[in-house]
């Protein structure tokens, strides 16, 4: 297998810092990405012969996994049995070297192997061990297996998603997983930013339940000052109408939103129903919610009529908001995302040239940068092994003991 490219240069933001990835699926594995995007030297420890699961997810390409192109980018891959005497050595030496764990096994798995905050701050007090879980580290619930799934169900975003007369909706896709990745990268940098005024690292506790709960806004506050609990409505707002999915005349789909008082009424007029903004109930947008099905017929009769290429035209030229519903072939090619270099292209030993997204934003002096696309199981072991001073005789050693 050749060499990952070249290190990222001195300009990258977070060159100097070395995470240890040892989780998997998806939350922890994703946080640590984000962090290798922008510079950082990540280190994927993988089990002998149990590797990340997310190498076998969803569709594959001459029986090289997809996803784990995307999720293992930018990632050095190395194999260690963590529970094994020799595994659990070789990990704190690691660990001595290391700014950052992610890990996601159950609360108490670490502390069997003896590899828990008191071992690994023992001999890194600047460690900032960051723990991912569905739970959390303490609770009633704290040692269950917990999935993005279940924090989709739990948080409210299901029972409030979906048709009024439809079951909860559950997204396809790892939503509650991501946003925990959001949130985990974004508590590891706030993590080192108070070991720079402390001098010591800390504990960073994530439970995948909690940030998709802050994402869905201000459900607790309005049930605690009002009882109100917020019900499926579909693509409707209760905030807010006209906000809907309408079919154009060429049969496709476009979005539209009205948040704003002055687009509402730009929406009206461009539909030929200006005599609605007149009336007393189209001020506020809770008042227009309340008097969707109006609106959506109002909007969908002239929608209907149009093609999607015009109706675009006709909303930009009214300055009011509107979107295609794009499956991810019009993604690859649309004219805003091309300009953005929101899917960009990595060369790939195994692949060749693969598209992906790219890094999460755009810094003007810093900026981050996909290196290389996710390696192979262990590719990198002896290199990172032989690094913390191992001979080539010690690595055989743990492999012949299944150690690597």
């Amino acid at each position: 297998m050749p060499e990952p490219a070249a290190p990222p240069s001195v300009s990258a933001p977070l060159t100097g810092l070395r995470v240890l990835d040892l989780a998997t699926l998806f939350a922890g594995p994703l946080a640590a990405t984000m962090l290798g995007d922008f510079g950082a030297e990540v280190i994927k420890v993988e089990h002998p012969t149990r590797p990340d699961p997310s190498r076998g997810h969803g569709p594959s390409k001459d029986g090289v996994g997809l996803w784990w192109k995307l999720l293992g980018r930018n990632k050095r891959t190395i194999t260690l049995d963590l529970s094994k005497p020799a595994g659990r050595t070789t990990l704190l030496r690691l660990a001595a070297t290391a700014d950052v764990v992610v890990e996601n096994f159950r609360p108490g798995t670490l502390e069997k192997w003896d590899l828990g905050w008191d071992e690994l701050s023992a001999v890194n007090p600047r460690l900032v061990l960051t723990r991912v879980t569905g739970f959390g580290q303490f609770g009633p619930y704290a040692r269950r297996p917990g999935f993005g799934t279940l924090a989709e169900a739990m948080s409210g975003f299901a029972a409030m998603t979906g048709e009024p007369d439809a079951p909860p909706t559950l997204p396809p896709f790892g939503l509650a997983d991501s946003i925990a990745a959001l949130a985990t990268a974004y508590a590891v940098m706030t993590a080192l930013a108070a070991r720079e005024r402390t001098g010591e690292g800390q504990v960073v506790d994530m439970a995948i339940i909690e940030p998709i709960l802050t994402v869905l806004g201000p459900q607790p506050l309005w049930y605690d000052q009002l009882g109100h609990v917020q019900p499926r409505t579909g693509n409707r707002s209760q905030n807010n109408a006209p906000r809907n999915t309408y079919r154009t005349a060429d049969g496709t789909w476009v979005a539209v939103s009205t948040s704003a008082q002055s687009v509402a009424e730009r929406v009206m007029r461009l539909v030929g129903r200006p005599e609605l903004i007149d009336e007393p109930w189209f001020a506020t947008g809770a008042d227009r919610a309340r008097h969707a099905d109006v609106l959506d017929a109002a909007v969908g009769d002239w929608i209907a009529r149009h093609t999607r290429a015009d109706v675009l035209a006709a909303f930009e030229k009214a300055e009011a908001a509107v979107a295609p519903v794009q499956d991810v072939r019009d993604v690859m090619s649309d004219p805003q995302y091309q300009a953005l270099d929101t899917v960009t292209t990595v060369d790939d030993p195994e692949l060749g040239p693969l598209r992906m997204q790219n890094v999460l934003f755009r810094l003007s002096a810093t900026p981050g940068a996909i290196r290389w696309a996710g390696r192979p199981h262990g590719a990198d072991t002896e290199e990172v092994l032989t690094g913390l001073g191992l001979t080539p005789a010690d690595v055989k050693e743990l492999r012949e003991e299944g150690v690597v």
